[in-house]
């Protein structure tokens, strides 16, 4: 039995007040007039106003109860149900006899809830605020050289041959960095808003990954560091944008590169056959990533403390793209790795 229904609560009222009743209608009769104790015609007489009584109680509390306290918990209710599905079906609402049971789950679920999204928020501040610092420093370097180089030039340098076109030349790399990282930052925009478009093509991901391993050759050579392609028995026929995976495969190996050992180092790129899929993997023996880092690597403009020792060039865009292309396809990204001993990059394409 539910005692906050309110049928049982005007029906344990009425019954209380009626029982009260009684016994003081025996009381006072014993009283005031004992003989009439042995009549019938009293006894008929507390049974009628006894019913009466029963009923006008029963029915003034569930009024009272109703009128006064269920329609606020209603309105209760229908708020916090409102702001959770965005609907008002008033009516719906009404008829809930177990209106105080919904009531207690919805604040308790709607609770939670507010208290995840804070939790949520706190963690969207700190990463925009890491977001602004990484920004600003990423542009601060080249804007910096760049004013440098023209501050040089306009003293006197622009009339000394033995710095003038170099120092137009550094000039001219700083500029290109800053563009190329508005572009990637564009891009990103692009693909997190869902406005750029994917031009699907059936295509070999091995005779592309052929083609970038080739582009990265001469850096893998400059460093030492032998880059494998495990050949598959059969041709890995995939459904994605050529382009777009072109991309995402120099990215990461690009990565392997740079991360790599300078002397022994070894990238290697794997295809598995999953069914509906296809894997690639991208394995390298290099410099590893904590732990701690590892959720982190495919956020905007973040490097790992070791990443930055070992090479200053890049700006912490790359792998963001890379998420976002492949989310983009609806696929899977992700990284495990060690430190000291090696990271590997996974990712799934459709199947043609």
């Amino acid at each position: 039995m539910k005692f906050h229904d309110p049928r049982v609560l005007s029906l344990l009222n009425a019954s209380a007040v009626t029982a009260g009743y009684i016994i003081l209608f025996f009381f006072s009769s014993w009283i005031l007039y004992p003989a009439s104790l042995e009549g019938f015609a009293m006894y008929g007489m507390l049974f009628v106003t006894g019913g009466l009584l029963f009923a006008g109680t029963y029915f003034f509390f569930r009024y009272t109860v109703d009128k006064f306290i269920y329609s606020r918990i209603r309105l209760i209710y229908k708020s916090i149900y409102s702001i959770k599905t965005q609907k008002t079906d008033r009516k719906g609402i009404r008829s809930n006899r177990n209106i105080l049971d919904n009531v207690e789950q919805e604040v308790t679920d709607w609770g939670e809830e507010k208290q995840k999204e804070i939790e949520r928020l706190k963690q969207l501040e700190e990463y925009r605020k890491d977001f602004i610092g990484n920004v600003s420093h990423e542009l601060k370097t080249p804007l910096f050289n760049v004013q440098g180089y023209v501050s040089t030039l306009l003293e006197g340098g622009l009339d000394d041959p033995s710095i003038n076109k170099e120092y137009l030349r550094r000039t001219e790399v700083s500029v290109e960095r800053l563009i190329k990282i508005v572009e990637d930052l564009g891009e990103i925009a692009q693909l997190e808003s869902g406005q750029m478009y994917l031009n699907k093509v059936r295509f070999d991901i091995v005779a592309v990954t052929h083609e970038v391993v080739e582009m990265l050759e001469m850096k893998a050579h400059e460093k030492e560091i032998q880059v494998l392609i495990n050949q598959p028995d059969k041709t890995m026929w995939v459904h994605a944008d050529r382009d777009k995976i072109r991309q995402v495969l120099t990215n990461i190996i690009d990565n392997s590169i740079r991360y790599g050992l300078d002397q022994n180092g070894r990238t290697k790129i794997s295809f598995f056959d999953m069914d509906e899929n296809i894997l690639v993997e991208v394995t390298d023996n290099g410099i590893g990533i904590d732990q701690d880092d590892l959720p982190r690597v495919f956020e905007r403009f973040y490097r790992t403390p070791r990443g930055r020792e070992v090479s200053g060039k890049g700006k912490g865009l790359g792998l963001a793209i890379v998420k976002h292309i492949i989310e983009a396809h609806q696929q899977t990204i992700n990284v495990r790795s060690t430190v000291g001993v090696g990271t590997t990059f996974g990712f799934t394409l459709r199947k043609a």
